[in-house]
């Protein structure tokens, strides 16, 4: 028969709201009585009711996960680093796929609300003002995603997309070319923002096509676009959609890098195994998944916070970029967007 709380009570000599309390709210319990509690119950092989705690403490002890594509190889190390990082604070995760679709972050979000203690919201497709509706409903953390009043976990994208056109641009790159991402997502626009920004500082032209499926899917079917726009570089919303491209590119017999240099970002594992490996922005997942885990359950019970955490990206150069071919004569540049003389690129930060 397991042991009961009664068991744990009768070893350590007290009452049994003194084991409940070690379970329920250990910070109320002194540290000698806890340490005795807690050693009584790990010999005695008892673990407390998570239901039963749940009616006492008004807390499930759950946190909700929504990401917006499972089968996304970035989102994995997010999920077991989040999974992880709850297991430490006695919390489970419940994991749930949007397939990109923002009405079914809506419908999942309510669904999930009365069951768990807190939502994580990963690269949410929902409007600002629909995830600010649903944050009165059920405590939320944003991940890839700025809101103002709400707890938030980004990845500078925004670096990581500079140093990736400053790269291109250092190499001799006039006519890049920019992937976009999926159409409502963030990241996307601030990828967009800055890379606009850093290919006007080099004195380059930068097409931007989209928006596109974040798959390897998306990434085949823009290969049209990217090869008439004569783009002699190019910046991919993520690895997907640049493996896909070069897949697409070199199908239509252009070569990578000799022909098209191209950039992924998030550094997933298949980038490093692919040929040629692909140069890409590393963005830190698991480090995301830690920390949105620790702003729920510190900012749980306060729901409007401008608390940020703003995490590094890095620039991992490898075999999918080299030096410009020389200009394309058939996509003259646009002299209100082009200058004269190129600006010097940046030193990379990891080279693979």
């Amino acid at each position: 028969m397991p042991a009961t709380i009664r068991d744990v009570a009768r070893a350590s000599g007290v009452h049994i709201s003194t084991v409940s309390r070690t379970f329920s709210a250990p910070h109320l319990v002194n540290v000698e009585t806890r340490t005795r509690v807690l050693a009584c119950a790990e010999e005695l092989g008892y673990r407390p009711n998570r239901a039963a705690r749940a009616l006492i403490t008004g807390r499930t002890l759950n946190i909700g996960l929504i990401v917006a594509d499972i089968a996304n190889p970035f989102f994995p190390p997010l999920i077991k680093a989040a999974e992880s990082q709850a297991r430490k604070h006695d919390h489970h995760v419940f994991v749930a796929d949007t397939n990109e679709d923002a009405i079914a972050e809506e419908e999942l979000v309510r669904a999930l609300a009365k069951q768990v203690d807190g939502v994580l919201l990963c690269s949410p497709r929902m409007s600002n003002s629909l995830i600010e509706q649903l944050s009165r409903e059920v405590p939320l953390v944003v991940v890839n995603r700025q809101i103002a009043g709400l707890p938030a976990v980004v990845m500078d994208v925004a670096r990581g997309a500079r140093l990736a056109v400053e790269h291109l641009t250092g190499l001799g790159h006039r006519s890049l070319a920019l992937a976009a991402g999926p159409r409502g997502s963030w990241t996307s626009k601030e990828i967009r923002r800055s890379a606009l920004a850093a290919a006007r500082a080099a004195g380059a032209q930068l097409t931007i096509t989209g928006p596109t499926a974040p798959t390897e899917d998306g990434g085949l079917g823009v290969a049209d676009q990217i090869r008439k726009a004569g783009a002699t570089a190019v910046l991919a919303y993520n690895d997907l959609i640049a493996l896909g491209l070069i897949e697409g590119l070199q199908a239509r017999g252009l070569r990578v890098p000799r022909d098209v240099s191209v950039v992924g970002i998030d550094d997933i594992t298949l980038s490093r195994l692919t040929r040629p490996k692909l140069t890409t922005v590393a963005t830190p997942a698991a480090a995301a998944g830690r920390a949105a885990v620790d702003m729920l359950l510190a900012y749980g019970d306060d729901r409007r916070t401008t608390a940020l955490v703003n995490l590094r990206t890095e620039l991992v150069i490898r075999d999918s970029t080299g030096p410009a071919a020389g200009p394309d004569p058939h996509c003259p540049a646009d002299p209100g967007d082009v200058a004269v003389a190129l600006a010097p690129g940046v030193a990379p930060v990891i080279k693979e």
